[in-house]
């Protein structure tokens, strides 16, 4: 299984990131959650119209909107993780990994050499490679 870890970690970001679902800032709280439920998906990567990542709205920051009782017709650019930490698609697997680890994320928007979404990795697409790897022993 060394090898295998091994080449799984050498690979780079383009390799296993998947499309990002995004939006733009003004849709609501309530649609950026139906977003998600119908993509069955845990974030949106909200975008500006060139396609630069403003931040990102997740399941924790919905479960946090929820708590503190803001109205779900709100914009979602003004509850946002604004700023979110990014990788760029050229990188290798393994920093995405070390990224989600030391800053507890669950979502890694991917970007290009210019700023723009290019896909997302979740720790949901992390486990799956995972899974694949520990399932071929």
């Amino acid at each position: 299984m060394g090898e295998r870890m091994s080449s799984v970690l050498s690979m780079k970001v383009s390799d296993v990131m998947k499309k990002a679902i995004t939006a733009f800032p003004d849709i609501t709280i309530t649609d950026a959650a139906k977003i998600m439920y119908e993509n069955k998906i845990g974030s949106v990567v909200i975008t500006s119209p060139d396609d630069k990542v403003l931040g990102i709205f997740t399941e924790r920051d919905l479960t946090r909107v929820v708590a503190e009782g803001i109205p779900l017709d709100r914009r979602i650019g003004d509850v946002m993780t604004k700023n979110p930490i990014l990788i760029k698609q050229s990188e290798g697997l393994s920093k995405a990994v070390s990224l989600m680890y030391e800053k507890n994320i669950r979502h890694l928007p991917v970007i290009d050499n210019d700023g723009k979404i290019k896909g997302i990795i979740s720790v949901r697409d992390l486990t799956s490679i995972l899974n694949k790897l520990t399932s071929l022993e």
